[in-house]
C-alpha cells in the first residue's frame, strides 16, 4: 500500500506551541517509516520535499498489520520527528531549521493538519 500525504504544514501552531516555516526541512534527507514514533520500520518513505503547504510525504507501507489499520482510518494522521536548529522563541516556538530524523503514521498528529491524503492500492 502507498500512502500521500502532509507530515508537516506550516505556519499553523501544532498542539504544543510549535510553527514550522516553510524551509525548515530544506535539506531533509530520506528517513525511516515508523509508527507512533517507535520500534522498527513499517515502510520506506519514497519521496519527500517542501512545497508551499509543508513537508509532503508519499511512502510504501510494508507491514500489513499497520497497512490495515491505515485503511481502517485507524492511523490517519503523520508527524515528524526531529531536531530543532534554528528556533526562534515568540508567543509560539517557531522551527526555522530542523534536521528530520523520522516520519511516523500517527492516531493523533500534533500537528492537526498532518494527515494521510490519499491511500494508493486499497
Amino acid at each position: 500500500m502507498r500512502i500521500v500525504g502532509y507530515a508537516a504544514v506550516f505556519d499553523r501552531v501544532d498542539r504544543a506551541g510549535d510553527v514550522m516555516r516553510r524551509g525548515a526541512f530544506a535539506d531533509a534527507a530520506i528517513v525511516p517509516l515508523l509508527m507512533q514514533h517507535r520500534g522498527a520500520p513499517v515502510g520506506v518513505v519514497l519521496s519527500l520535499a517542501e512545497d508551499a503547504r509543508g513537508l509532503r510525504v508519499e511512502a510504501r507501507i510494508d507491514d500489513a498489520a499497520v497497512a490495515r489499520l491505515v485503511r481502517a482510518r485507524a492511523l490517519p494522521g503523520l508527524s515528524v520527528g526531529y531536531r530543532a536548529h534554528v528556533v526562534e522563541q515568540g508567543a509560539w516556538r517557531t522551527i526555522r531549521r530542523a534536521e528530520l530524523v523520522e516520519i511516523s503514521l500517527v492516531t493523533v498528529p500534533m500537528q492537526p493538519a498532518a494527515r494521510i491524503e490519499r491511500i494508493v492500492g486499497l
